[in-house]
Parts: C-alpha cells; sequence; structure tokens
C-alpha cells in the first residue's frame, strides 16, 4: 500500500468513527462545499451541496478528502458550478491569520527555502533568492510552539483591540477555529456585515492591519524645525500608536533595543538606538503628560526617522492578516472538524474564552486536542527521511529531530501521520 493509500485510509476511518462529533456549520443548506482528493491530478473539487449533516459525514468517510472546505458565501443554489448562477444572498467576515504569509524569527531555525535556478539554499522566509534575484524559490514551511503563539496572539489582538473595541462585534457572532497548521480563521455570522461588498471589506481589512495608514493625517507633522505627534485626546489607530509606542517605552531597554534593530519592523543602527534610549524618559513623560504633540529632540531624529519608528509601531499595533481572504466573497475556508493534509491534524473550533490556555501541539483538553491519530498504544512506525533537512518537532512535549535524508527513524503513530503528510518521509 502506498503511503497516499494509507493515509486516505486512515483519513476515512476518521471521518467514519468522528460523524456524530463533527460540528454543523451555520446555514448549511446554503453553503457550497469543496474538497481536495489525495490524487494531486485534481485541485478541487467543489460547487457542492449536502441535504444534511449526515450526508456530508458519510461523504467524507467514503472519500476521505486531503482538504475539506465549506463557503462563507451563502447561496440560493449553492450547487451550481456558474457563479452568477448560484443566487448569493452574503457572505460572512472571514479572517485567516496564517504564518506562511509572514515573518516571525523562528522560520529562521525550521522553514528551509531552496532556489531551483541558482541551487542556493537557507532558512528563514524569502520572496526571492538572495544570491540571483529570482523568485523560484521552494520552501519547507514547518511548525512550533513559537510561531503557533504568533498566530494565536494576532487572532485575540484582532478579537479585542479591533473588532469588539473599534468595530462593536459581539463575541457571540464570531466562529474561531485552529486551522489545523499553522494558524487560525475567523468568521463573523452578522447579518448587516454579510451585505458588505469587496471594496468595503478591503476597507475593513486595511483598517485593521494598519495597511496604508497615513501617518501624516493622524498628525505627524513637522512646522519650522519642530516635529508634531497625534493628539493625545484622539481615538482610533492615533491613540493606538500612542498606548503601544508608550508601552513599548516601560520596556527595560534590552528590550527596546532587540525591537528597534529588528529588519522586518524597525532596521535602526546601533547609534540611532543609544540616541533613542538616551532620550527615553522625556519621551515616557511627554505621553504620560498628555504633552505628546511636540515630539522629544533626539540626536539623529529628523522627519525620515521618525516616520520610520511609527511605521514600526503601525505594524506592531495592526494584526497580521491574509487580505486577499477577506476581500473574497467566493471564498471556502476549512470545515470544522475536518483534517488538514499537511499535518493530520483536526480543524478545531474554539472559544475566544478558551484561546489563551489553547496550545495545538500540546493541548491538555481532550475536546480541544486537534491531534487526532495519537494512539492510546504505544505503537510506533518506521520511516526514511526523503527530505536534506528535517527540523526539529516537539509534540506533546517531546522533540522529535532534527532529521536528514536517508536516515531510518522509529517514531509514535501520531509523529508518523504528521511526517507523511509533510512528504518528508515514506514508510519502509
Amino acid at each position: 500500500m502506498s503511503d497516499i493509500s494509507y493515509l486516505k485510509r486512515l483519513f476515512r476511518t476518521y471521518y467514519k468513527e468522528k460523524r456524530s462529533e463533527i460540528p454543523t456549520v451555520s446555514l448549511f443548506y446554503h453553503r457550497e462545499f469543496g474538497y481536495i482528493p489525495w490524487d494531486k491530478k485534481i485541485m478541487m473539487k467543489r460547487h457542492m451541496s449536502f441535504k444534511s449533516q449526515d450526508s456530508i459525514t458519510k461523504h467524507l468517510g467514503n472519500e476521505g478528502p486531503r482538504h475539506v472546505y465549506s463557503s462563507g458565501a451563502l447561496y440560493t443554489q449553492p450547487e451550481i458550478q456558474d457563479m452568477d448562477g448560484k443566487g448569493y444572498q452574503g457572505c460572512d467576515f472571514i479572517v485567516d491569520i496564517d504564518v506562511d504569509h509572514f515573518y516571525t524569527p523562528c522560520k529562521e531555525d525550521h522553514d528551509f527555502w531552496y532556489c531551483k535556478e541558482c541551487g542556493k539554499s537557507g532558512l528563514g522566509m524569502v520572496h526571492k533568492c538572495p544570491k540571483c534575484g529570482k523568485s523560484k524559490i521552494k520552501t519547507s514551511a514547518w511548525i512550533c510552539e513559537k510561531c503557533l503563539d504568533t498566530a494565536k496572539r494576532e487572532i485575540i489582538k484582532l478579537i479585542y483591540d479591533f473588532l469588539v473595541s473599534d468595530f462593536g462585534i459581539s463575541i457571540s457572532q464570531m466562529r474561531i477555529a485552529f486551522s489545523g497548521h499553522r494558524g487560525y480563521h475567523l468568521k463573523i455570522e452578522n447579518e448587516q456585515i454579510r451585505n458588505l461588498h469587496s471594496n468595503e471589506r478591503r476597507e475593513i481589512a486595511d483598517y485593521i492591519s494598519g495597511e496604508n495608514i497615513s501617518l501624516e493625517i493622524l498628525g505627524l507633522q513637522e512646522k519650522s524645525g519642530t516635529i508634531y505627534s497625534f493628539s493625545g485626546d484622539t481615538y482610533g489607530w492615533a491613540k493606538k500608536i500612542i498606548r503601544k509606542t508608550y508601552e513599548i517605552l516601560k520596556k527595560p531597554n534590552s528590550e527596546i533595543q532587540e525591537l528597534l534593530s529588528e529588519k522586518e519592523k524597525f532596521d535602526f543602527n546601533k547609534n540611532y538606538i543609544k540616541s533613542f534610549l538616551n532620550s527615553k524618559q522625556d519621551f515616557i513623560d511627554k505621553i504620560a503628560d498628555n504633552k505628546y504633540f511636540i515630539l522629544p529632540s533626539i540626536e539623529g531624529f529628523g522627519m525620515t526617522n521618525w516616520r520610520k519608528f511609527f511605521t514600526g509601531i503601525v505594524h506592531e499595533v495592526g494584526v497580521e492578516i491574509d487580505t486577499p481572504v477577506t476581500i473574497d466573497i467566493h471564498r471556502l475556508i476549512r470545515y470544522p472538524g475536518s483534517l488538514h493534509g499537511k499535518t493530520g491534524f483536526k480543524v478545531q473550533e474554539i472559544f475566544p474564552d478558551e484561546l489563551d490556555d489553547f496550545n495545538p501541539l500540546d493541548e491538555v483538553n481532550e475536546k480541544l486536542d486537534p491531534i487526532v491519530f495519537e494512539s492510546k498504544v504505544q505503537t510506533t512506525q518506521k520511516l526514511e527521511v526523503l527530505e536534506a533537512q528535517v527540523p526539529a518537532t516537539k509534540i506533546k512535549g517531546k522533540t522529535y529531530g532534527p532529521y536528514t535524508k536517508g536516515e531510518i527513524i522509529e517514531v509514535p503513530h501520531h509523529i508518523a501521520i504528521f511526517l507523511l503528510c509533510k512528504e518528508v518521509v515514506k514508510t519502509i
């Protein structure tokens, strides 16, 4: 039996055994469904509808697909292939937070890339080869507690710093799920928001992420050599920037230095950072006294560096979302309770008050645990490593790897499924 057939059989068994535990999405009859099979020749089968929850779980048990999706949109006839003929009735507001789409420091430890053009390889996140400048990059994305915790902090920030506080969205209208891989999905089920068009959704996405924020409109300006900042009495983004700046200034100097030197956000050199730290207390006093109209005089800080600093603050405040997902009213998202074909983990629904303690790689609450293939009996499988480098993986409190190509390993069942889904090993 091939590894693909083996995984398909396991997925089919899961869907048959867990039929009663797979949740039903709201307005089920108006949703479009789709799935990606294990056969790589078929990209996706979509434009499907089901008459009952029982019918979809039976279908999943028969097919055992690699990935399963349902639409955020509502249709009168979701099974029609022509999008114009489906009878569009509106779409839930969907936000996808996935560390595939933004930088995290831990990627320097576990994300590999390889240039197909010149053969150069390395660790981290690159969009083009640093040697030849080409964009023909093959990547091997991994997961760890650090990057998943980063994604979790982003979804918490989205909920409480934006959706609830700025938009007045009720927690009861939010549906949150761990994606089963490197992030989280949030869906807002609200009749008024369902009627928003793509351009209106883009405006909300830009606000949430801080994209296209004008610092000048918010108040940053220079007059006669004096640089003025944002009013301390304001609301929205200006207030968020002030609050985050004050929060950073109250940190120890070592943490501020590390933050301001980050290439992805601030990228200040040592001299600028030293000047900044020398004026830190003056800056704190101005904010605390609501005298935040004139920025402190810092050696080397003209308008260019202040704009650079506050742009970095905007990146700190904004939420790292995948904007194309939010603005696409015909987007399919992962079905809750389904399996993710790149890990074998379950797409796990979570209530907002469960997020803080949720740890998908070592979850103590059995009802929330997305690792469904952990065997009750201590069974292991022998595998041969196919990739040149496979990063260390810490799951359920134990670390496996790193491994190198050709290495023969023996790991527990759930780790074997994870590595097989990642396509970095084969059974022997």
